[in-house]
């Protein structure tokens, strides 16, 4: 490979680069919801992770049964994890051609 093509090889990478950083920030500005009970409970995240909201509708609050609440709430977070990887994967797939690679995302 000559120094020319080894050039225009690098300069394409580091513009691959930059947008895959620049679509990674962008996950902080999307949202997921996730949900259990049939809505009862609803969490909302953005695509880095963090949770940004939890709403628990008042019928599923039992004083009786905290742990089906506690349930709930886990399940509804594990929901919106699930919406978030997805969200993740098809924002950065393109960049990695489809490939799960450790520690990117």
């Amino acid at each position: 490979m000559n120094m020319r093509n080894m050039n225009q090889m690098m300069r394409q990478f580091k513009k691959m680069q930059e947008q895959m950083m620049k679509a990674q920030e962008e996950l902080a500005n999307k949202t997921v919801e996730g949900s259990a009970g049939g809505g009862v409970v609803t969490v909302s995240m953005n695509g880095h992770k963090k949770v940004l909201g939890i709403t628990i509708n008042p019928e599923a609050v039992d004083p009786d049964d905290v742990e089906m609440l506690q349930d709930l709430v886990m399940a509804a977070v594990n929901d919106a994890l699930a919406k978030a990887d997805e969200l993740v994967s098809q924002d950065l797939g393109r960049f990695t051609g489809g490939l799960n690679l450790p520690g990117l995302f």
